[in-house]
């Protein structure tokens, strides 16, 4: 596997569409290519961000969460939300490089990566491209971010071992494979966290992915991130506090 970053210009709130962005910036696509961008400069290029001294952060947090924990769970003084199906802090509200304002999650993280790959499919003339919507995420017991997916297209976003057999014949019963969060988290580390101005990668050399030329259907994407409370795995910690009604209806 081959991941490239992707240098683009310093970007503002609604100077440019994703798509203005990304014909400037990526100058040459494969076949068999995945694209990973950055949820930030997605939402800065949909407008989805709100001046700092325009609105009370925890306010904000609540309105974008699905459900919320209140602040004093956290010894840093975070919310753990539940938001767009998925477990995050502060709803996924970033500070960082966004010039006095707080950047949301993207509206719409699947209708997004659906319109990039349609967008580089027809203007590279390619039939397998993949694209990954990512942000950054952390794991319990281990300091540092990785990153994650939250929406993708154009590929099988999960490889199911369930009901194959492992080296010594015994069958899987719980394994799948996170293809697009794995890809997510290689494009992240390369990307950076910082100021190297790289929200965008291009991974080459995936034999290990499934290309589809199409979007994902409603089953692959209720597979992908669709998995409630009582069937998570995390279900024993998930359901031991006691989330607050959000904002958002999901």
């Amino acid at each position: 596997m081959i991941v490239k970053p992707i240098r683009t210009e310093r970007l503002s709130t609604n100077t440019k569409t994703i798509f203005e962005v990304l014909d400037e910036s990526v100058l040459n696509l494969q076949e068999n290519s995945v694209v990973a961008v950055t949820s930030k400069i997605v939402s800065i290029c949909e407008g989805r961000v709100v001046a700092k001294d325009s609105i009370d952060k925890e306010e904000l947090v609540k309105k974008e969460a699905s459900y919320y924990l209140p602040a004093t769970y956290s010894r840093y003084g975070y919310h753990f939300t539940i938001t767009k199906n998925s477990l995050t802090s502060v709803s996924g509200i970033d500070e960082s490089n966004g010039d006095d304002n707080y950047i949301l999650w993207p509206q719409d993280p699947q209708n997004s990566a659906n319109m990039i790959r349609e967008h580089l499919k027809q203007k590279f003339d390619l039939k397998n491209i993949g694209v990954v919507i990512t942000d950054s995420t952390c794991m319990p017991f281990r300091w540092g971010t990785i990153g994650t997916a939250l929406s993708y297209s154009g590929f099988k976003a999960i490889n199911n071992y369930i009901g194959r057999p492992d080296l010594f014949g015994r069958p899987f019963e719980v394994s799948r494979g996170g293809v697009a969060i794995g890809l997510s988290a290689a494009a992240v580390l390369v990307m950076g966290e910082g100021s190297e101005q790289t929200p965008i990668a291009i991974i080459e050399d995936v034999p290990f992915v499934e290309f589809q030329d199409r979007n994902p259907t409603k089953e692959e994407l209720e597979l992908f991130y669709i998995v409630s409370k009582d069937e998570d795995l995390f279900a024993p910690f998930l359901n031991s506090v006691d989330w607050q009604k959000g904002g958002q209806n999901e």
